[in-house]
């Protein structure tokens, strides 16, 4: 590996913390420091002398700090090319030192944006100098290194500890490397701010990559990239999984369209076991009632906090996960005794407003769904209005279809999932599933309710549904045939409401 001397440092950055070790060992290794304003006096406050850029360029900063480091004398000595004579004749000529190492960060330009702050305080927090110089450091890592952020420092000192001021051409391009993905993040998030909805351009990034141990399968590779633990803190159990990250985001989703106290159990992204109740352990136990077999290996999910009675009867069932707002102590030691179990606290609900996937070697993108419909979002089509009773199961059906995989049929009764159907191709086919389904586990479809996640082109589900006991109906309507459906329920003392909302999910 090419190794080169560390001579000369351009220091300039917000983030000072950790900076200090880094600036001392560099003078204890005889590494000369050029710096500018704040960061200047910081390195001499340790008592390391430093040069100022001003007096490299022989200019001051200018136009209120817009223009300080753009300047030949700064920029020629990042760039110049060792092994090149047509360089190395041009920087004698010029009186330009070779600049070696470059620590810089950027004007924090996402917090302000986030914080609520004018359009004027946005604009200057565009960094113009500071983007500059890593990009010229990076370029040439050949000769450089570039240091881009404070999550770098510590590479950087490790890198100083054991080979002091030299670096390989590893080195380099590894600071390089994560250089550009600083950038290249820092250029989208400047984007997305002009661009605000017009969708022109898809630009995503996150800097924050986490291994898993393999994707959807084991002979997979599976990657999660994104802020888990500004969500998400794990008390207890194994490192998360591909398929643990898709349920909890599935979990999350769910239970945010709750007020009451509920708890609900997914496998496979879809609600196997759901029930609204007055307190957490009554709303656990009608939520497993609902499959306790499919329960097994799930995901548990609660918008309440759990007590000891809860947890010790939640740890008669194996599952994989629970996600919780909060653990009374005493249920924490209930759960922890299974050592693989993952234990989460919900610290804040999702907040991103757009979906994507990648599809046909390219993205889809699109609106997350945000529409929950509640009783004043209900059109009643039928003479025989639903009670105030089935309006509330009619709501809470409609919720737990939005959030299931199509073709999707829910039936409730007493704010209590009694079964789905998910996934079929025929609509006719989710319903006989859910039929069948709450039958094997006994529960009561007797004054149930009905909610699908599309309308209804033909009138057999409603007439099997009405069959097996259902009584008031909800599905978005707009289908030339609606009146079909409309048509039986008159006939056979069915309520039934629409909402215009189709929740199709794939």
């Amino acid at each position: 590996m090419e190794q080169k001397k560390i001579k000369t440092a351009l220091v300039s950055v917000f983030h000072k913390e950790n900076l200090d070790k880094i600036i001392l060992k560099l003078h204890a290794e005889g590494v000369q420091i050029l710096s500018t304003g704040g960061t200047q006096k910081f390195v001499e406050s340790l008592g390391v002398p430093c040069q100022a850029v001003e007096d490299l360029t022989g200019y001051p900063s200018i136009l209120g700090g817009r223009v300080k480091t753009l300047h030949p004398k700064v920029f020629g000595g990042i760039l110049c090319r060792r092994d090149n004579e047509s360089d190395q004749a041009q920087t004698k000529q010029y009186e330009i030192p070779e600049i070696d190492l470059v620590i810089v960060d950027l004007y924090p330009f996402e917090d302000t944006v986030a914080s609520g702050a004018s359009a004027q305080d946005i604009i200057e927090k565009i960094d113009i100098g500071g983007i500059s110089l890593i990009r010229a450091a990076a370029k040439n890592f050949a000769d450089v290194v570039i240091v881009a952020s404070q999550d770098q420092y510590a590479p950087l000192q490790k890198m100083l500890d054991e080979k002091g001021a030299v670096s390989d051409l590893e080195d380099r391009r590894f600071f390089a490397r994560e250089a550009f993905a600083v950038s290249s993040h820092y250029d989208s998030a400047i984007f997305n701010y002009f661009d605000r909805d017009d969708k022109s351009a898809f630009r995503y990034t996150q800097n924050t990559p986490k291994p898993l141990r393999y994707g959807e399968n084991p002979h997979q590779k599976g990657y999660f990239y994104g802020k888990f633990d500004e969500m998400f803190e794990q008390l207890h159990g194994k490192e998360i999984s591909y398929n643990n990250l898709i349920d909890i985001d599935a979990a999350v989703n769910l239970i945010g369209d709750f007020e009451e106290t509920t708890f609900a159990i997914l496998k496979h992204n879809n609600a196997c076991g759901l029930a609204c109740r007055p307190t957490v352990l009554e709303a656990w136990k009608d939520a497993l009632a609902g499959d306790p077999v499919s329960a097994f290996g799930g995901v548990l999910v609660t918008n309440a906090a759990i007590d000891k009675a809860t947890a010790e009867e939640i740890n008669k069932i194996f599952f994989e996960v629970i996600i919780a707002p909060r653990y009374d102590a005493e249920a924490l030691e209930v759960l922890f005794q299974k050592k693989n179990r993952i234990v989460l606290i919900q610290k804040k609900q999702v907040e991103t407003t757009t979906q994507f996937r990648s599809i046909l070697n390219g993205v889809l993108v699109q609106d997350r769904d945000l529409s929950v419909e509640r009783a004043a979002n209900f059109t009643p089509v039928t003479s025989h209005k639903a009670t105030a009773t089935q309006i509330d199961d009619l709501i809470f059906a409609n919720i737990i279809v939005k959030h299931s995989k199509s073709n999707a049929i829910v039936l409730a009764k007493n704010k209590q999932l009694c079964a789905s159907g998910i996934g079929q191709t025929s609509r006719v086919d989710s319903l006989k599933q859910a039929i069948e389904k709450a039958h094997t586990f006994n529960m009561d479809l007797n004054g149930a309710v009905m909610a699908s996640d599309a309308f209804f082109p033909f009138p057999d589900c409603v007439e099997i549904a009405n069959k097996a006991g259902i009584t008031a109906v909800v599905h978005p309507g707009g289908s030339i045939n609606d009146k079909l459906s409309v048509e039986y329920c008159e006939q056979n003392g069915v309520a039934m409401v629409t909402t215009g909302i189709c929740h199709f999910k794939h």
